[in-house]
């Protein structure tokens, strides 16, 4: 790579876990990347063929950002899965059930 700002590149992570498993992609993009093109250049869809990305799911260090969000170094972006309990509820349920015993 030369002195030239058009070659410059950026070193990003992509992150998405399941149950069952968790990848961390570590991956050199263009600088000036957004977050959903980091997505696509990390390949991790390839670890996860079913998973759906949602534009408003991701994230950077666990704050919500736009698919849109142009990356700095180091960023980690990383792709959440949809609920399958509202975390409310589960406390809610949770207090229901000590009161009970």
């Amino acid at each position: 790579m030369g002195n030239n700002p058009v070659d410059a590149t950026i070193r990003v992570e992509v992150a998405y876990a399941t149950p069952e498993k968790q990848v961390l992609l570590a991956v050199e993009v263009p600088s000036g990347c957004t977050a959903g093109e980091a997505i696509d250049l990390s390949g991790i869809r390839d670890e996860f063929p079913e998973m759906e990305l949602n534009p408003r799911s991701i994230g950077i260090f666990s704050k919500k950002t736009s698919i849109e969000k142009v990356l700095e170094d180091g960023d980690r972006v990383e792709i959440y899965r949809p609920l399958i309990a509202d975390p409310k509820e589960q406390r809610k349920q949770r207090a229901r059930e000590r009161r009970g015993k």
